[in-house]
């Protein structure tokens, strides 16, 4: 059987020479111990143990640890990616942090592989409805200003690089996908409560009524005072 075609699951050190390389297999990585530097041509980061980072296949990267270091590895053929997946770099909470101790459970069991297995498939599952860390940070932090700068820190992406990599994961850019956020979250305010437009103005991050007001009507045709009463 070619490796590219294994499922593997495993604990790995790494040593403090970058190294460069691509595989045909999805690869996900849990430090244990240390930290992992990663490079790819859309990235730098410095992966810890409060974060998993999981690598597509055929995705050019360079690695190094100059620490001492233990990962567990998850080689994953590609027959168990559902769809594509970019490079996701990921807080350990503690939904991943429970998939990387069943997977600890599960690499030893050479003689039953069918866990590991259906493990990995979930793995792969999650994978494509995870959010990653910038658009968590937009969830959570629509109301206020943001910078594309912080957003493309958080995934640590180039800035330049961030813009196209967010359209081709939402289908919006930050911009319009923020103004939806505070869109559905006003229309939500005006009909639910019997807040003044002031606050809800405040609400949903405008400095006054009156730019909300010209930024509600000309998002849905309306006013809000209209669409509270529609």
């Amino acid at each position: 059987m070619e490796l590219e075609d294994q499922l593997l699951c495993e604990k790995r050190t790494y040593n403090k020479k970058f190294h460069s390389h691509k595989h045909g297999f999805g690869q996900f990585l849990f430090p244990l111990v240390g930290s992992l530097d990663i490079q790819t041509n859309r990235q730098e980061l410095k992966l810890t143990p409060d974060h998993c980072f999981y690598l597509p296949p055929w995705f050019d990267h360079q690695y190094r640890s100059v620490d001492r270091n233990e990962f567990l590895i998850l080689d994953i053929p590609v027959h168990y990616l559902q769809g594509e997946t970019d490079s996701m770099y990921m807080t350990l909470d503690q939904q991943w942090s429970s998939i990387r101790y069943l997977l600890l459970e599960e690499m030893s069991n050479t003689e039953n592989r069918a866990s590991l297995m259906s493990l990995t498939r979930y793995v792969t599952s999650k994978l494509q409805h995870s959010h990653s860390p910038s658009i968590e940070y937009i969830h959570n932090h629509f109301r206020e200003p943001i910078r594309l700068e912080t957003l493309a820190e958080l995934e640590h992406y180039h800035p330049a690089y961030y813009s196209a990599w967010f359209k081709k994961k939402t289908g919006r850019n930050p911009k319009a996908y923020i103004s939806e956020l505070r869109l559905n979250e006003a229309e939500h305010l005006l009909l639910s409560t019997g807040w003044t437009m002031s606050r809800i103005s405040e609400e949903v991050g405008f400095e006054n009524s009156s730019s909300f007001s010209r930024w509600f009507s000309r998002r849905k045709g309306i006013s809000p005072q209209a669409f509270r009463h529609l």
